[in-house]
């Protein structure tokens, strides 16, 4: 399970579960770890698909059982990815891609830094506005004023991730991360397998 991660961030309306998604369609054989979290479900998203999602006690409830790998709090919400769900699909998959916030990515790499880790960042401040705008309603409400104020605070721990995809072109952005997830399968530790059976040693 060590070797096997990529882990996505980035701020509130940089498109970061988009291009996830997009690369899950395209990928069939990569599989996404689906957090669990507490806030309400958005239109379209489906439970055990996108979240899944839980009252406030039973996360509670989640975390006293050391149920999780990596938990945090956002926008007074909790978002976490357990350990069954992580074991369980680490079983059938090469890679796994999990899509966390930056409280969620920092308490990941604590306990698994060969992870790679992916920021995805908006081109401007300006355009983010936009985007939350787009997605939340008025920029002056004081919910997208937190989400702007915590955009430029996730901003700045950008050394905290292997690779920086700038998400000013959807098109442009995936082909970035389908470049990293590429990548990432041809590394050593996921081909050792099959080259020490070729050459007759056991794994």
């Amino acid at each position: 399970m060590k070797n096997n991660l990529i882990v996505v961030s980035g701020p509130s309306g940089s498109g970061k579960s988009t291009l996830i998604h997009m690369l899950l369609r395209k990928y069939p054989a990569l599989l996404f770890s689906v957090s669990h979290t507490t806030r309400p479900r958005r239109k379209g998203e489906v439970d055990g698909k996108d979240y899944f999602f839980v009252s406030k006690n039973d996360f509670e409830k989640m975390i006293d059982e050391n149920s999780f790998l990596e938990w945090a709090e956002v926008h007074q919400h909790f978002y976490g990815s357990s350990w069954k769900e992580i074991e369980r699909k680490s079983t059938r998959a090469t890679t796994l891609i999990l899509d966390l916030d930056i409280q969620g990515a920092r308490n990941l790499k604590s306990r698994f830094p060969g992870a790679w880790y992916i920021f995805v960042v908006p081109p401007t401040l300006e355009e983010l506005e936009k985007r939350l705008i787009k997605r939340h309603g008025d920029i002056l409400s004081s919910e997208n004023k937190k989400r702007l104020v915590t955009a430029r605070e996730e901003l700045s721990q950008f050394n905290m991730y292997d690779f920086i995809i700038v998400n000013d072109n959807k098109s442009k952005a995936f082909t970035a991360l389908e470049s990293v997830y590429r990548a990432f399968c041809q590394r050593t530790g996921l081909n050792k397998s099959r080259l020490l059976s070729m050459i007759g040693r056991e794994p």
